[in-house]
């Protein structure tokens, strides 16, 4: 799971954009929760401004958490909902104004959660460290709701683990396949042919991606393999073949 934590000015805007659908879309947004907040989209304006009030100099009362499952990730509303309280207990908001809508314009699922940072005492919920917080949020998450887990960003590691290298075992995969693949290939058409029978969808414009079997996207520059890289190792390639040849060969060719 990853997460993201925005703090904003209005909420006006935050909400619109959580509710409404986009342009040449249907509905594209469920509410999940209220949390001390209820009503239309009106109705929720109204009241997440009304706290607002009680904290006139805060200038970004907004708090706009988004949280992204795996595509491999397919919990119910009810436990999406379930991982949203857990966030607003772990974040420390439980207690504050928010509300929590569900987005489905996307193949991975996804949810937003607006907070009110005035607490009903005037008081306002600290936005310090929120990286952090939100990072450690995901990991405990991936545990207690059994989603798939992502490499922790690095700066929160311990020292000597910051110093060993990340290990992605999707990515040496391809890179192995690709390695295997231009070796058997003759020309970049072979290697494309041969990229898919190993069960990967190619991309190719200005460079080249890589998707395999579970719809995870790659690109080749990811893994040492740009398009450019690509077409000259099969050039060398081509050029080592015909200096092996035999001479009589060779000539054939000529004539």
């Amino acid at each position: 799971m990853i997460g993201k934590i925005i703090i904003g000015k209005g909420f006006k805007g935050c909400i619109s954009y959580c509710l409404n659908p986009k342009k040449g879309e249907s509905e594209r947004a469920e509410v999940l929760h209220f949390n001390n907040c209820f009503g239309t989209k009106a109705e929720l304006i109204r009241q997440f401004e009304e706290v607002q009030g009680l904290n006139p100099k805060l200038g970004k009362p907004v708090m706009h958490v988004i949280l992204s499952l795996s595509p491999e990730d397919k919990p119910s509303p009810g436990s999406m909902e379930d991982i949203a309280q857990h966030c607003a207990e772990e974040l420390g908001f439980s207690d504050c104004q928010y509300l929590v809508v569900a987005h489905n314009d996307t193949r991975h699922q996804h949810i937003h959660i607006i907070v009110n940072r005035v607490r009903y005492d005037g008081k306002t919920l600290s936005d310090s460290n929120n990286y952090k917080k939100i990072v450690q949020f995901c990991r405990k998450a991936e545990l207690r709701f059994g989603l798939k887990k992502v490499l922790m960003p690095r700066r929160f590691l311990p020292p000597v683990i910051q110093r060993l290298p990340r290990r992605d075992a999707r990515k040496e995969s391809l890179k192995e396949d690709i390695k295997a693949a231009l070796v058997r290939a003759g020309d970049f058409t072979s290697f494309l042919s041969l990229m898919e029978n190993k069960g990967y969808k190619v991309e190719k414009s200005r460079g080249i991606a890589f998707i395999d079997a579970k719809n995870v996207r790659i690109k080749g520059s990811e893994v040492g393999y740009s398009l450019s890289t690509i077409q000259q190792t099969l050039d060398r390639i081509q050029r080592k073949q015909w200096i092996m040849q035999p001479v009589s060969r060779k000539r054939g060719m000529r004539m």
